[in-house]
């Protein structure tokens, strides 16, 4: 096993036998469980922690509190706290489980060989059925059954109006000097 400069280790690490390069990157903080063949570069991985076999956790993506299961995949900026990612998943970039309501964390469950779309929010509690297609830039608010592709974002809408799409601060100039010719008159 290869261990790249700048890993820290903190208590309670588990490396299991049989971990291979490149097991952890540079920047990655292993606090848990690992059993996976990739995690890293810059990942970061919290208490509670436990990555199965063939786990892939790419650059930029957060693990806390979630099991990822054999061979599922969270390539890159991600975050998935409190939750169980299933055997063969995949979390799409940007993609971000909510755990936490302003109160109490809750729990998000991905199912086995799901697909997560890039840029998506899960809002937990909620659960991913096996095999479910989440949408790209959805945000989740109910469970998603087996084998069902969930749509969930808004409709785009376009205004055609001279001035809407000014940046605010120019917004209120262009009022300004609609006032001050005004009164000139």
């Amino acid at each position: 096993m290869t261990i790249e400069p700048h890993v820290v280790f903190g208590p309670g690490v588990t490396v299991e036998e049989g971990a291979v390069h490149p097991l952890v990157f540079p920047i990655s903080k292993a606090r848990m469980c690992v059993k996976a063949r990739g995690v890293g570069p810059f990942a970061r991985l919290r208490p509670g922690a436990d990555l199965g076999p063939d786990v892939h956790i790419g650059n930029f993506v957060e693990v806390k509190a979630a099991v990822v299961e054999a061979g599922a995949k969270a390539n890159h900026l991600a975050y998935i706290g409190d939750a169980r990612v299933g055997a063969g998943a995949n979390v799409g970039a940007g993609t971000i489980v909510c755990n936490y309501d302003g109160v109490a964390k809750h729990h998000t469950d991905i199912g086995k060989g799901a697909f997560i779309g890039s840029n998506s929010a899960l809002v937990a509690p909620v659960t991913i059925g096996d095999g479910a297609y989440v949408a790209t830039g959805s945000v989740i608010t109910d469970n998603v059954p087996a084998d069902a592709l969930a749509i969930a974002r808004g409709r785009q809408v376009i205004k055609e109006k001279p001035g809407l799409a000014l940046a605010p601060s120019r917004r209120q100039q262009a009022r300004k000097r609609t006032r001050r010719a005004a009164e000139k008159i």
